[in-house]
């Protein structure tokens, strides 16, 4: 599977602005490309505050990204803020080119930035299966929770974060994507932000796809918006999980 990691310089509160952005990076490179991500809260930066910018599953923006994703035959997965009977969500979206809808709610809210305040937290975990891989969808401050990301019984393959994480705590972020790849035996995709917020706070970017024994297949820098895609392969997980099974003796751990 060709995974693109888009580490895009998000405009903060310009849905018009970054949903072009989106545009023009599928019109330059959808041929070679068959999954492609983007940051947390892409359309508008992690500006929670803001949550009268939250649209519903079947407005504008959502709309639009499930066309060009069957227009331009590739699964596009990503963050934005979505509105569900009054009830705000950081809601995590998977297009398939062939019309299928994934939807992952952020289980942790960010409490240290306030999204508790106005958002409500997911209730499940959610699994893609795409091209023969099963994909777990996560956001952000959920990397900090591995409990909720374990494997149990290879039940995935990789594990996608998508972030707006600043540069004061990227050393977090390089540490923990690793470890989640070494603990569950997965590959591990973590796609951050770059640009600065509302506040002056600088995105961190560091945007990355690791193996299962958290090697570094792919890094972005840290300052400027870029991507890369890379072709990975399902068969070198299973022979590796064949050969090393760690996962038949992990704990039976229950988390939703």
């Amino acid at each position: 599977m060709r995974i693109a990691l888009f580490q895009m310089n998000v405009r903060w509160g310009d849905v018009k602005a970054n949903m072009q952005s989106l545009h023009t990076w599928i019109m330059e490179h959808f041929l070679e490309t068959d999954l492609l991500v983007v940051p947390e809260m892409f359309t508008t930066g992690f500006c929670v505050d803001s949550s009268s910018l939250a649209e519903t599953e079947d407005g504008p923006t959502l709309t639009q990204i499930r066309e060009w994703s069957q227009t331009y035959h590739i699964a596009i997965t990503g963050s934005l803020m979505i509105r569900e009977h009054d009830t705000n969500y950081n809601r995590a979206f998977f297009f398939t080119p062939d019309g299928q809808s994934f939807y992952y709610d952020k289980r942790h809210l960010f409490q240290m930035g306030s999204e508790g305040r106005y958002f409500t937290k997911g209730e499940k975990r959610v699994i893609v299966p795409y091209m023969g891989w099963n994909i777990l969808l996560q956001i952000c401050y959920d990397l900090r929770f591995p409990v909720f990301s374990r494997v149990r019984n290879n039940d995935y393959d990789l594990a996608i974060y998508m972030a707006c994480w600043p540069t004061a705590r990227i050393g977090a972020w390089k540490t923990l994507l690793p470890a989640r790849a070494i603990e569950n035996e997965a590959f591990v995709c973590g796609v951050n932000a770059v640009g600065v917020d509302s506040e002056g706070r600088a995105q961190g970017g560091n945007s990355m796809l690791l193996d299962m024994k958290g090697h570094p297949l792919l890094l972005l820098s840290d300052q400027e918006e870029n991507s890369a895609i890379i072709d990975i392969q399902i068969d070198e997980l299973q022979a590796f999980r064949s050969k090393f099974p760690v996962w038949k003796d992990a704990d039976n751990f229950e988390c939703l």
